[in-house]
């Protein structure tokens, strides 16, 4: 995995001789959390592996022991099986000065192929391009032969651009390129279909439509076959009705990520797909932070921003 480690750790995070690399991992995936910091340790980095107490659920906090490691790093990986990357814990490091590279349910296979090896500086300037209409718009629709139709206001938003490249402190995941945003805070009216992947909490690639009803920002309502039934229990659970704010609306953008694998930062980097979150918007310029956060993606989407049509069926028309 050592090609795979090389590009996370020189291209991804730029990690610099002498600084504080921190590897937050679970045995699951240690063997992935050694290549990195193998790597790292080439680079002149400080490396250290730490293994935070068994959380329950995605973006639960890892505890505070591990939040303060992550507050002293200069630089963070993130291999684990469940996301970590929308908690406090991550907002606080990055607060601090770090740089967080997110790998959520990375997998052997990702280390050797597939969206890692793709041209993230190529693609950069496309990501910074609709991350920048993001953030100049005043208004956003999208819709998809599924029957995805929602709205929602761009007034004094933010976009992100997550171009899998850290030169400074934030986070990106990888290697979902993806330009997103946190849309204003109440807004999103409408319909979203999800019919191509939620990669978390073991659902996958949907085998029936999964239909989110959205009303003043929030997840009304979920409809669809068992996966459907699925979600909105473990939502339930968490008795915490942030949960169903709307989060997040995201481009993917990794051409190298063609198909649906149930592989988390693969299915939301899909090219020419979009996707929403669910539950915390903290880390990507909002201010709700929930129990949990997860996203769902749909296949051949249409966005409009400002009425200009940007994307297309799944076809990109912005030229970055």
């Amino acid at each position: 995995m050592k090609a795979g480690a090389r590009i996370l750790v020189r291209t991804c995070a730029n990690v610099q001789d002498a600084e504080n690399a921190v590897i937050v991992t679970d045995p699951e995936r240690m063997g992935i959390a050694e290549a990195v910091a193998d790597e790292a340790r080439e680079a002149g980095a400080v490396a250290s592996i730490l293994i935070p107490p068994e959380r329950s659920i995605d973006n639960e906090e890892p505890g505070r022991a591990v939040a303060t490691a992550l507050a002293a790093a200069d630089v963070v990986f993130l291999p684990v099986t469940l996301a970590m990357a929308h908690t406090r814990a991550v907002r606080e490091a990055i607060g601090a000065g770090a740089r967080v590279l997110s790998m959520t349910a990375f997998t052997k296979r990702m280390m050797r192929e597939g969206g890692l090896f793709t041209d993230f500086h190529a693609r950069q300037p496309l990501c910074r391009a609709l991350a920048g209409r993001l953030t100049a718009g005043e208004r956003l629709r999208v819709t998809n032969p599924s029957g995805t139709d929602l709205s929602m206001s761009l007034a004094d938003v933010t976009g992100n651009s997550h171009a899998c490249l850290l030169d400074g402190p934030g986070f990106s995941a990888v290697p979902n390129i993806e330009a997103n945003c946190a849309p204003a805070q109440g807004t999103a009216e409408g319909v979203f279909v999800c019919d191509g992947s939620i990669p978390y909490y073991g659902v996958g690639p949907v085998r029936q439509p999964v239909t989110f009803h959205i009303s003043d920002g929030f997840v009304t309502r979920i409809e669809g076959g068992d996966q459907a039934e699925f979600l909105a229990d473990l939502l339930a659970r968490q008795d915490d009705p942030w949960v169903y704010n709307l989060a997040q609306f995201a481009f993917g953008l990794n051409p190298a990520c063609t198909e649906f694998t149930g592989e988390m930062l693969n299915d939301e980097g899909v090219n020419g797909t979009v996707h929403i979150g669910i539950g915390t918007s903290t880390n990507l310029g909002g201010n709700v932070s929930a129990k949990t956060h997860f996203d769902a993606v749909t296949r051949a989407p249409s966005v409009w921003i400002d009425g200009e049509l940007v994307l297309r069926e799944g076809e990109i028309l912005v030229v970055g």
